[in-house]
């Protein structure tokens, strides 16, 4: 099961496989992080490194941004995910736009097949002539959150989430029915070994 779906009050989404496997302890604060083995294909995140957030309470602040809806299946997540970004960039490129920031994936529903997502990039402001059909221009989220990060392979991110999951029921709070990725290295650019994405819990 993909461990997304095992946020506390996050939709519900069926069994696919959970890559939990290994799962590493969060760093202390100061702490340095160990060595990074080959990791590949193994469903491990990167350790944290000092200053990660884990957990870090958080508001967020709501920004214009133009956004491609679309769904997609667990198996094919990144793979999907990307050609979005790849849409986005054209159209931003057609417009003369550059977004101000890291592109986003909000995710807006799950099943046990995959999800429902818009995948965003954020502007300065929404354009005169706001784009129609599958890209669409709208605002961010906003409110009260708790922030996390993923480091390496978007195969193993369902681990973090697993961590999250774990560290939600501890502190036994209550998360919203959405989720939101930041990706801070471009998923479009980056050796995708070689991620790093923010993750936002939005909570009661």
């Amino acid at each position: 099961m993909p461990a997304r779906s095992r946020l506390p009050n996050c939709l519900a989404l069926a069994v696919v496989v959970l890559l939990a496997v290994g799962m590493r302890p969060v760093l202390a604060q100061g702490a340095a992080p160990p060595a990074v083995p080959n990791q590949k294909d193994q469903g491990i995140p990167a350790p944290l490194q000092p200053g990660d957030a884990f957990g870090e309470e958080m508001t967020l602040t709501s920004h214009p941004i133009v956004f491609l809806k679309g769904k997609a299946n667990w198996d094919d997540a990144f793979a999907t995910l990307v050609d979005a970004f790849k849409s986005l960039n054209e159209y931003l490129a057609k417009q003369g736009l550059k977004p101000n920031g890291p592109f986003i994936t909000i995710y807006t529903e799950t099943d046990d097949a995959g999800f429902s997502f818009e995948a965003a990039a954020p502007i300065d402001k929404v354009p005169d002539n706001p784009p129609k059909g599958d890209i669409a221009a709208g605002q961010s989220p906003s409110g009260k959150a708790l922030k996390f990060v993923h480091r390496g392979s978007y195969a193993a991110i369902d681990s973090t989430y697993e961590a999250i999951t774990n560290f939600l029921d501890e502190k036994k709070l209550d998360a919203k029915d959405i989720l939101i990725e930041e990706y801070t290295t471009d998923p479009v650019k980056t050796d995708p070994e070689r991620l790093t994405i923010n993750v936002y819990v939005p909570v009661k």
